[in-house]
């Protein structure tokens, strides 16, 4: 882009990006020089007309800019700048010891803001690596990101699949469709290790990108309490809490999704971990099977979607998990475990932590806290941005 439009800040509303945070809002904008579409490139400048980085435009809602680069010597990204930035992903999950491993090969590649990059996400499960743009910036520029990919990991990338149909905001591209950016489905079963764990994944018509890569440690975690436990998997996707449990000697484990085709993934990953006759699945909704079901278990996971996604659905999604915990609860033996999560980024570990207060003490039943759980190293969070950091979980000891 020879002429890319200038946004310029007003008085005072530039303290912000230079502590480097990645957004600017729509209310801090003076006026705008040039014209700008929807996801274009642009330079962001003070008052004065200092520059203060560049980033991806985005007119239709409040978060106006997203910056790709900060300072004076900021420029518009090129080839060389998506293949630096997702080199640089990639060798921070070398050092974290996710990549080249013989016991896992899925892995989140690119956290939004926490590697640099807001509004994409890149998650590879073997030999693809799966795209979701997250802003009309990021979906337009998949192109170069797909060659950077290619570039940074040559004949070891298979394919690249874009799921951002789902997850691009509003109506910025009303066309969009899901496909192969390079290579194409080899039309078999793919199947991924995490852990030494065997896991079926669908990223062309599964959830998010095909598997829940940031719940690896909490999953883990959980297999140290199984063994000889009865186990329930609510919210259960694929199963990836249950085959953990089924694989570290629980006695029995039950998992339980709204989603028909969740419950299939969940008991054909329950048939590669070669337990599934310790294993029964539920296609139901999960207040639904608690409220109707009376079995007692020593543990328990509670995992749901995201209660509230703006500020605005926060009282009722606090709500929502006060009743859910309450429900779960109850089905606890004396004793037992309770693994309990929110991915909500609105709702703060301290907020959830009341709401789970909230449904002890609504069943009555003294607990313990024994960890505060929160998301792996693959997903990181930029100190800059502390938004990033949405996962959190905590494992009480319900007497």
């Amino acid at each position: 882009m020879l002429n890319p439009a200038t946004i310029v800040l007003k008085n005072g509303k530039d303290h912000s990006l230079r502590r480097r945070h990645p957004w600017v809002f729509s209310g801090a904008i003076a006026r705008v020089k040039g014209e700008a579409q929807e996801g274009d490139p642009v330079r962001v400048e003070a008052i004065d007309g200092e520059l203060l980085g560049v980033g991806h435009f985005s007119g239709g809602g409040s978060i106006a800019v997203r910056m790709l680069d900060f300072g004076q010597n900021a420029t518009l990204p090129t080839a060389e700048y998506w293949e630096e930035k997702l080199g640089n992903a990639y060798r921070l999950r070398q050092r974290l010891g996710l990549t080249g491993t013989a016991d896992t090969n899925v892995f989140r590649l690119v956290h939004a803001e926490g590697d640099g990059l807001p509004g994409l996400i890149i998650d590879v499960y073997g030999d693809v690596a799966v795209v979701q743009a997250h802003s009309i910036g990021m979906y337009r520029a998949r192109p170069e990101i797909a060659a950077g990919l290619r570039a940074v990991f040559g004949d070891r990338l298979r394919a690249i699949y874009d799921k951002s149909a789902e997850t691009i905001p509003g109506n910025a591209a009303p066309d969009a469709k899901n496909g192969y950016l390079f290579g194409e489905s080899n039309g078999t079963e793919h199947v991924v290790q995490e852990n030494g764990h065997r896991f079926a994944v669908d990223w062309e018509t599964g959830q998010k990108t095909g598997f829940f890569i940031d719940q690896r440690d909490n999953r883990d975690l959980l297999a140290r309490y199984s063994p000889g436990r009865r186990v329930l998997n609510t919210f259960c996707y694929t199963g990836g809490f249950s085959v953990y449990a089924l694989e570290a000697g629980a006695e029995l484990v039950h998992s339980v999704d709204s989603s028909k085709k969740a419950i299939a993934l969940t008991e054909r990953n329950a048939e590669l971990s070669h337990h599934a006759d310790r294993h029964a699945a539920y296609a139901d909704d999960v207040l639904g099977f608690l409220k109707n079901h009376s079995a007692e278990y020593d543990l328990l996971v509670l995992d749901p979607p995201a209660f509230a996604k703006h500020m605005g659905a926060r009282h009722a999604a606090l709500m929502g998990y006060k009743r859910l915990n309450a429900a779960g609860i109850a089905h606890l033996a004396p004793g037992g475990l309770l693994f309990t999560f929110s991915c909500s980024q609105v709702v703060s570990p301290e907020l959830f932590e009341g709401a789970v207060l909230a449904a002890a003490i609504e069943a009555g039943r003294p607990a313990r806290i024994l960890h505060r759980l929160t998301q792996p190293a693959d997903h990181p969070v930029s100190l800059f941005h502390p938004e990033g950091a949405y996962l959190k979980g905590l494992v009480l000891a319900v007497e």
